[in-house]
């Protein structure tokens, strides 16, 4: 199925994934904000943390227990709103830290471009302890949160691992079983049977043309299972990988068998999923709630197991997205800060409070030994669905390097992705040329 971004879900939904388991530039840096505390680094006053929507109640959450563990500090937790927060980190950030919240939310598609265009514009958590920390979040996310230096300068928050959702019903009528999928060449070799017994039906849907957004999450997933992406931890440019290439040359391949539909627009999908005619779809963790609670008709039809490999014996987990906490720099109350962030994220108390309260999956993997993870979902047939995520984040993915120039790239491969389902390009010389346009708008070397 075509995906919807994890912003879209935060603004559309402030409901927890625990119903799966029961079934400005004007403030001076310097500035007290109300704290009784006025410049230096205090330990003490009210810290302000910026979030968005159902993340924003769910730290929220977490401040009366931490208020009263650390007598002396307050918290006023902001939401900002989603888009407007990137803008006002950015503006902030580019006025040498003034008007920022001394706590901020950050994606993982904005932290890498804000450590390299504002090197000095985030704290240094690994000064404040953050180190001793470091093993305890899901393999693969502690690339994210550090600098070039191995600086730590945030803590990994929420993390999406990708699964795949299936129509049982539809797979049954088929003699299908995707639990026994081990490659997506098994999806390929069983599309004649899913066709002929589903008529009309897509296993996924891809917005093809890319308008007037791109939708390519499931081709950057196709990579991040091998340990690939548009840029590589150093900042090469790697679209002319072998992995990337085979991704690309998948997702064809998929076109090809009759198994893509086209879903046009960023809202068709919704329709066709209330209306069957999707049959499967790799989608983040948080999906699990919002197609329970956007499609409840559909209760009882619908399964999640580990996506197909790429490759024979290939990785199964894909982390596709992050968020994080990081402390401004500019912040005068930097320790208090780091209290705050270190309270909210490395206690399995604290994020499974938060996980309860707003749909934010923990990368803290201490957090998925509560039961809630292993309880069994009514609307998946009983099936303890959260456990599969936290298995597939128990092994772990590789790291991924959205960089500064995330959005030249993500266009760019958008377009070969175009090139590729509509026009019939060939993979590996639509990546090539999106390869060598992306190295020509950034400077960046194409490794």
């Amino acid at each position: 199925m075509s995906h919807l971004s994890r912003r879209d879900l935060l603004r559309a939904s402030g409901a927890g994934l625990l119903t799966l388991a029961a079934g400005g530039a004007l403030a001076a840096c310097g500035s007290s904000n109300g704290s009784g505390s006025s410049g230096g680094d205090a330990a003490t006053g009210t810290i302000t943390v910026w979030s968005w929507t159902s993340a924003a109640d769910a730290l929220r959450g977490v401040v009366p227990a931490f208020e009263k563990d650390n007598p002396g500090i307050k918290v006023d937790v902001q939401d900002v709103g989603n888009p407007a927060i990137w803008d006002k980190i950015t503006v902030g950030l580019a006025a040498g830290g003034q008007g920022l919240a001394d706590v901020l939310h950050i994606g993982c598609d904005y932290l890498p471009g804000y450590l390299e265009k504002f090197p000095n514009g985030l704290a240094d958590l690994s000064a404040l302890g953050a180190d001793a920390h470091k093993d305890k979040f899901a393999k693969g996310l502690w690339p994210v949160v550090t600098d070039k230096d191995g600086k730590a300068r945030a803590l990994p928050w929420e993390v999406n691992a990708q699964g795949f959702f299936y129509r049982k019903d539809m797979f049954d009528r088929a003699k299908l079983d995707p639990t026994a999928f081990e490659t997506w060449d098994d999806v390929i070799a069983g599309a004649d049977a899913f066709k002929a017994a589903n008529p009309g039906v897509g296993v996924l849907g891809i917005n093809k043309p890319g308008t007037p957004g791109p939708d390519v999450d499931f081709l950057q997933s196709l990579m991040q299972q091998q340990g690939a992406f548009y840029f590589d931890l150093k900042g090469d440019i790697t679209l002319t990988s072998p992995e990337c290439v085979r991704a690309l040359t998948l997702v064809k391949r998929l076109n090809d068998a009759g198994l893509v539909i086209e879903t046009p627009g960023s809202t068709a999908w919704r329709t066709q999923m209330k209306d069957s005619q999707l049959g499967a779809g790799p989608q983040p963790s948080w999906a699990a709630h919002y197609i329970e609670t956007k499609f409840p008709d559909l209760s009882g039809n619908w399964r999640l197991t580990r996506p197909p490999a790429v490759t024979p014996g290939g990785k199964r987990t894909a982390i596709v997205n992050t968020t994080h906490l990081a402390v401004a720099a500019s912040s005068p109350r930097r320790t208090a800060a780091w209290k705050f962030v270190e309270y909210a994220l490395t206690r399995a108390d604290s994020v499974n409070a938060m996980f309860k309260a707003g749909s934010v999956f923990p990368a803290l993997t201490a957090a998925y030994q509560d039961p809630i993870y292993s309880e069994p979902s009514a609307y998946y047939g009983g099936q303890p669905v959260l456990k599969t995520f936290t298995d597939l984040l128990s092994e772990g993915g590789d790291a991924t390097n959205y960089s500064g120039d995330y959005a030249r790239a993500l266009k760019l491969v958008s377009d070969a992705q175009t090139k590729v389902l509509v026009k019939g390009g060939d993979p590996a010389e639509a990546l090539q040329d999106a390869a060598k346009q992306l190295a020509q708008q950034t400077g960046r070397r194409i490794k």
